[in-house]
């Protein structure tokens, strides 16, 4: 039971770009194209997911074990990098459209705070191996919800007709700001 509250919680609650703001740079680099936010999410799970498994290893065994905790941040900045040139060459090689359509934003997933963010939270508040799974997996849906969701809005907002002073990032962040304030009609379903 505590994993769906734990799912619930990253998901809707605390999401983490709409509530925590973390990852805010693709929110709103990648969110003009539906599809594109769709690859850009993909991409981001993958990683996210990979790193705080292995984060939490290296952590765990290495790092916790031999007092060696302030080669936190560099050592889960490394496996980050790591993992996000994996998913560039696999892009590369499977869907060149995606890779080319995610452009700048691919190689940004390594200095996303989101992602890293998740890693340095889950041992911050002790997770076992299954629950930083588990909060790693909701967090990334998390993400790729808000993502895709402004993207849909941002794609409608291009076929309407806005004042030339909002045209562009003004819109785009006005309506980031009321997709949160409509997330945090999900504040109180679950505490953790």
């Amino acid at each position: 039971m505590i994993y769906i509250f734990m799912f619930i919680a990253a998901v809707f609650v605390n999401n983490i770009v709409l509530s925590q703001f973390l990852g805010i740079c693709p929110f709103l680099g990648v969110s003009k194209k539906v599809n594109t936010a769709v690859g850009m999410s993909g991409a981001v799970a993958f990683v996210l997911t990979l790193a705080t498994i292995i984060t939490w290893l290296v952590y765990t065994f290495l790092l916790d074990p031999f007092n060696l905790g302030y080669l936190q941040t560099i050592s889960f900045i490394l496996v980050i990098a790591s993992l996000v040139q994996l998913v560039e060459i696999v892009l590369k090689k499977i869907s060149p459209a995606l890779y080319q359509s995610l452009g700048v934003f691919l190689p940004l997933i390594s200095t996303n705070c989101c992602i890293l963010g998740v890693a340095i939270l889950v041992i911050q508040k002790d997770y076992n191996l299954l629950e930083s799974v588990v909060y790693a997996v909701s967090t990334a849906i998390g993400f790729g919800l808000a993502l895709v969701l402004f993207a849909g809005i941002r794609e409608q907002l291009a076929l309407l007709r806005v004042p030339k002073g909002m045209q562009g990032m003004p819109i785009a962040l006005l309506s980031a700001g009321l997709l949160a304030l409509a997330f945090m009609g999900f504040s109180g379903i679950v505490k953790l």
